[in-house]
C-alpha cells in the first residue's frame, strides 16, 4: 500500500473549513471540472445514499479518462465534525492508477483558525500495464488531488 498525507493552515474557524470539505462536490471539484491532470476528461459525482453526509454516505464518480471507464464507488468510514473525516472506495472501483483507496481529513484548531491534514492510501491496481501507470503517476496524481482539496477550501475562505 501506499500513502500521501499534506498540511495547509486555513484562516477560518474549524467547524466551517469540515462543513466545507464534507461537501465531496466541493473537495472533488477538481475531478468535476476538465483539465490537463484529468487529460482534459472530468467525472461526474451521483449521490447514492440518502443522506449527504455522515456516515455511510456514499457517491459515486464515474465517466472516462483517456478513453478509459473509471467508475467508483466510496463511502464515509469516519465521521466526528468537526474533526475528522474518512471514505474509501467500495466494491470493483474501475481507477486506472489504484484499485481500492481510502481519504481522510483530520482538522485541528490553530491560532490563526485552523490546521488541516488531508491523506490518501492506496494499493495499486492489478494487471501489469496498469501497474506500470500506477508507478510512474500514481504519487503525482495524489498529490495534485490533495493539493486541490486544499487549496480550494482555503480559497473559498480566504478569497472572501
Amino acid at each position: 500500500m501506499k500513502s500521501r498525507h499534506k498540511t495547509i493552515a486555513i484562516q477560518a474557524p474549524p467547524e466551517k473549513v469540515f462543513a466545507q470539505m464534507d461537501d465531496f462536490s466541493k473537495t472533488g471539484m477538481h475531478m468535476s471540472e476538465s483539465s490537463m491532470m484529468m487529460m482534459g476528461s472530468k467525472l461526474t459525482l451521483e449521490q447514492l445514499s440518502p443522506n449527504a453526509v455522515g456516515l455511510n454516505a456514499k457517491y459515486r464518480w464515474y465517466g472516462k479518462m483517456m478513453g478509459m471507464n473509471m467508475d467508483f464507488t466510496q463511502v464515509v468510514t469516519k465521521w466526528m465534525p468537526p474533526k475528522l473525516k474518512e471514505w474509501e472506495t467500495i466494491g470493483d472501483a474501475q481507477i486506472i492508477i489504484m484499485r481500492w483507496y481510502r481519504m481522510g481529513f483530520e482538522i485541528t484548531p490553530s491560532e490563526n483558525g485552523t490546521m488541516v491534514t488531508i491523506s490518501i492510501a492506496y494499493e495499486p491496481p492489478k494487471g501489469w500495464f496498469y501497474r506500470l501507470l500506477s508507478f510512474l503517476f500514481g504519487g503525482i496524481y495524489c498529490n495534485w488531488c490533495l493539493n486541490n482539496m486544499l487549496n480550494d477550501t482555503k480559497k473559498a475562505f480566504e478569497s472572501q
